[in-house]
């Protein structure tokens, strides 16, 4: 079993897994590279052999491992399991999606439930999904953005624990939008983890620390980064 953070200090070894060119990787490997992050990445893991993000992982000095899906022939529950079990070789604690462009059964995010963050191209709970920055457009809203979440087994439904907003411009394409929601990805995803480890290792940021969010949970959401929410 993945075992829990020894002491407060302690910092926590986290894995990432992509599926592409890996840029929010990136971003939460630079962050952790301050010794007083509370999160060390110690595995980039992706389901394409071919992943651009791997090559970028070789020059960040992150070790990779591929467990491509191919082999199982569609069955996705043994994918995870071998997934599962390299996280759990590698005495992984927390796992970060970045990208990963695999919808995942109730094997991993049960076994993983609390501990797996994804990011998301839009302000959920609108557009979840593919084509996040093609639905704004159509949709004409004149905000846009991203969050970070905890996975749950309903996709893109996960508590929130940080959000980012751009600004829908008028002769925005597809194209323009995502990059300038993509720069806001860099930003609060490194910022949400780090909160976050600090909440799971007991740390409970003050009242008003940044990326906490301002509005009341419903009961039962369980926002691990309220700081009156009970301790894990």
């Amino acid at each position: 079993m993945t075992k829990a953070p020894d002491q407060p200090g302690t910092r926590q070894r986290a894995a990432v897994l992509i599926s592409g060119r890996g840029s929010n990787m990136a971003a939460l490997a630079a962050a952790s590279h301050d010794p007083a992050y509370p999160v060390q990445f110690v595995l980039a893991l992706s389901n394409r052999a071919e992943a651009p993000g791997l090559a970028l992982a070789a020059t960040l000095g992150l070790p990779t491992k591929v467990v491509p899906h191919r082999p199982f022939a569609g069955d996705r529950a043994a994918h995870e399991a071998a997934i599962d079990a390299v996280l759990h070789e590698a005495d992984i604690q927390i796992v970060c999606l970045a990208g990963y462009m695999r919808l995942m059964t109730p094997l991993l995010v049960e076994r993983w439930a609390g501990r797996m963050l994804n990011i998301h191209p839009s302000l959920l709970p609108a557009f979840p999904g593919l084509d996040t920055h093609a639905r704004a457009l159509n949709a004409r809203v004149r905000l846009h953005g991203c969050t970070v979440h905890l996975v749950t087994q309903t996709m893109d439904a996960g508590p929130i624990l940080a959000q980012a907003a751009v600004p829908v411009l008028p002769d925005d394409t597809e194209g323009t939008l995502a990059a300038r929601v993509l720069a806001q990805e860099h930003i609060i995803y490194p910022l949400a983890l780090r909160l976050f480890a600090l909440r799971q290792a007991g740390n409970v940021p003050p009242g008003d620390a940044a990326l906490l969010n301002p509005a009341p949970s419903p009961p039962g959401s369980g926002n691990p980064l309220r700081a009156d929410a009970a301790l894990p």
